[in-house]
């Protein structure tokens, strides 16, 4: 058999088409949210509703619930948690993500004790398991996946002005503290959708990882945007077939491919973008002036 007909035989399988369409959608809203994630300098909020989705999800197993649906409650009333912390100035925006962070993984080891251990659903949930989405996981991934492409779409010019210039876009009359809220619940409809392809231990790294990518090599937003999404759906769909082929975490065959991508994207700034300037007779500085 040759590669193709190889493919072909995969994707007759429905689990195959489950995985590869969840993946690639959450792929897109990951590199699309990560950018402004990164730009924002906003890294630790992915990872800390990540650890406190896995809480949501091990007393929905306990409980009998379905999981997601349990993790995503969880990382909304933790979003909410850690606005309102931050807001009423108790502590600051990095010691309320710490807090959740620390009280997500502790709900959810309790749970897992009372539960009798780690068991290999849980197991999935925390490294990525693709290959068991099934069709109402798919169809809650896509509802999730459009309600933030959606938001990115519609409040495109907002999130921009919010990104380079929170105290313009406030004089301009935009609801900053309104809309970081609403982000947040973004990127936790995000981080949710993204759990079963790379694991609540993994997710951020689907966030940050093709964005930094991306800013290597960008000139612009909307080109970090399209490198992002390249980096993301390519280290997506590159995992999945690893996972099948060798049998491997999905999650994990992800992230090390992205971060192989990530690799070449810093050498190919350093030894051919950033010597092509120097012939021209700019220097790395302009560059980074001229994006």
């Amino acid at each position: 058999m040759n590669g193709f007909e190889i493919l072909q035989d995969l994707f007759s399988y429905p689990f195959v088409v489950n995985g590869f369409v969840g993946g690639v959608a959450a792929a897109v809203i990951c590199a699309i949210l990560g950018v402004f994630i990164v730009l924002r300098r906003a890294s630790l909020i992915g990872e800390g509703i990540a650890h406190l989705s896995f809480g949501g999800i091990a007393v929905g197993l306990l409980a009998g619930l379905y999981p997601l649906g349990v993790a995503l409650v969880f990382a909304l009333l933790g979003t909410v948690a850690i606005s309102i912390l931050h807001r009423k100035n108790l502590v600051y925006y990095e010691t309320a993500i710490g807090i959740l962070f620390s009280f997500g993984l502790a709900i959810g080891a309790i749970a897992a004790s009372l539960s009798g251990g780690f068991n290999v659903d849980l197991f999935s949930y925390l490294f990525g398991n693709i290959l068991a989405i099934s069709d109402e996981d798919l169809a809650y991934i896509l509802i999730l996946s459009l309600a933030v492409l959606t938001f990115c779409t519609v409040f495109y010019k907002e999130l921009m002005a919010m990104t380079f210039d929170s105290a313009g876009a406030r004089l301009a009359g935009v609801p900053v503290s309104s809309f970081d809220l609403v982000f947040n619940v973004m990127v936790a409809f995000t981080v949710v959708v993204s759990i079963q392809i790379v694991g609540s231990l993994l997710v951020s790294a689907l966030l940050i990882i093709p964005a930094a990518s991306a800013l290597q090599l960008s000139h612009s937003f909307r080109s970090t945007v399209t490198i992002g999404l390249l980096v993301a759906v390519l280290s997506v769909v590159a995992g999945l077939l690893l996972s099948f082929f060798f049998d491997i975490a999905t999650g994990g065959a992800i992230v090390i491919f992205g971060t192989g991508a990530f690799i070449v994207c810093v050498m190919v700034r350093k030894f051919v973008i950033e010597r092509s300037f120097w012939r021209e007779g700019a220097t790395p500085i302009d560059q980074e002036r001229s994006t």
